[in-house]
């Protein structure tokens, strides 16, 4: 029996993780790429900013070298993501909550790809959050189709937020120093009144930015007068996985790191990273735990004067396997898209796919998703208990007779073995 309680316990593990699709960005539109979301100009962080004192800046291209009006609408979310119903517009933003047009319009310059950039901040002259919560920012053509879905927080003020506390380690009820790590969480009230946690509290912990295998809510293993410390907590054992792979594309006549060469058919530039082979030993590399940044070579008006290139995944792998194959990261909002998809070579016996992206810095990682439906890591790139993750934890509070969560507490750490 003694040897059974880690299966029973990763078991355990796999059924309570639940999948929170409502809060990634989302693009509707073919014509739109290069989605960014950034807060406070920190792009490997989640885009949360803070009340009173935050910038959030929208950026994306449509992939025509003509003008189109834009227009966005903001509306206010609860914990999990679902429209609020109980406030109106006046409660949660100062100005306009409808109709805004996108005003800051740029055509591309020097491209061989043509292209309009759209660049939009919040707070502006427009609109201004009035309250800490989620927010769900919706883009809209003249036609009032929705091409875009942005979702980011807002946080309470540092003086009025909740303590928030993490640690990682590799000892864990399924094994020690294997495949997972685990995280421990330790929140105080500070100045909230908190009667009844599991009713005015709601949690989220994530490992680096992922929404796909987020964990909410789970069960505290101790409760107290001024808080609440999660310790061994079954939930919050995450799979470890490997170091994110990574390439940088800064021009489209040299290649740079993790690139093996560029080329020209006449029509599009394409770049080839290295083809990605099984990882079986733990190699420490420096990454972005799948964040991106849009650049080029200049660093100099980035937004407009970066090209797009062709750029041909390949993983190596000896034979199919039974679900299907994605590639995975920031800028691929964390949905499994049948454009991020690899099909399997049964010649090369490699997964392969070509995704156009735009000049930059890119992190990424292989994962695939199973015939149930859900993502996991693959066998051939291995589960190390030394990877370096990042883990981020969130919590919403609503005070007794409230009508709506509030985002009152959040924090990131990153996981070093050494």
């Amino acid at each position: 029996m003694k040897h059974k309680q880690p299966i029973v316990l990763l078991v355990v593990l796999l059924l309570s993780i639940q999948t929170l699709t409502a809060q990634r960005h989302e693009v509707l539109a073919t014509n739109i790429r290069s989605l960014q979301v950034v807060a406070n100009e920190d792009w490997q962080s989640m885009p949360i900013m803070e009340l009173e004192d935050g910038v959030l800046d929208i950026d994306f291209d449509d992939m025509t070298h003509e003008y189109h009006r834009y227009t966005y609408t903001l509306e206010h979310c609860e914990a999990n993501w679902q429209t609020t119903t109980t406030l109106f517009e006046s409660d949660y933003v100062e100005g306009f909550a409808k109709g805004n047009t996108i005003e800051d319009v740029e055509q591309s310059l020097l491209t061989n790809t043509l292209y309009t950039h759209y660049h939009l901040s919040i707070p502006n002259k427009k609109c201004r959050p009035k309250i800490s919560g989620n927010y769900r920012l919706t883009v809209y053509d003249a036609d009032e189709n929705p091409i875009i879905k942005v979702c980011f927080m807002v946080k309470e003020p540092f003086e009025r937020s909740m303590g928030v506390g993490l640690n990682v380690t590799t000892n864990t009820d399924v094994d020690i120093n294997g495949q997972f790590q685990q995280v421990e969480m330790d929140l105080k009230y500070g100045g909230y009144s908190v009667t009844n946690p599991e009713k005015q509290l709601k949690t989220i912990v994530l490992q680096n930015r992922r929404w796909d295998n987020a964990r909410s809510n789970a069960k505290p293993q101790y409760v107290m007068s001024d808080g609440l410390r999660w310790i061994h907590c079954p939930n919050y054992i995450f799979v470890a996985g490997n170091e994110y792979r990574k390439f940088e594309i800064l021009s489209t006549n040299v290649a740079t790191m993790g690139i093996d060469h560029i080329g020209w058919d006449g029509k599009d530039f394409h770049a080839y990273p290295y083809i990605a082979s099984p990882r079986l030993n733990y190699l420490y590399d420096q990454d972005a735990n799948g964040a991106f940044l849009i650049r080029n070579s200049d660093n100099r008006n980035i937004h407009t004067e970066s090209d797009y290139m062709q750029v041909h995944f390949v993983l190596e792998y000896p034979q199919r396997v039974a679900g299907d194959v994605y590639v995975n990261g920031d800028w691929t909002n964390d949905r499994f898209l049948p454009q991020y998809r690899l099909e399997y070579n049964e010649e090369t016996h490699c997964y392969e796919t070509v995704i156009p992206m735009k000049l930059g810095y890119y992190s990424y990682q292989y994962l695939m998703v199973d015939t149930d439906g859900k993502p996991k890591m693959l066998p051939i790139e291995g589960s190390f208990y030394q990877t370096e993750n990042s883990y981020q934890a969130l919590v919403y509070y609503r005070e007794q007779g409230g009508r709506t969560d509030r985002l009152v507490g959040y924090t990131s750490v990153n996981f070093t073995k050494r």
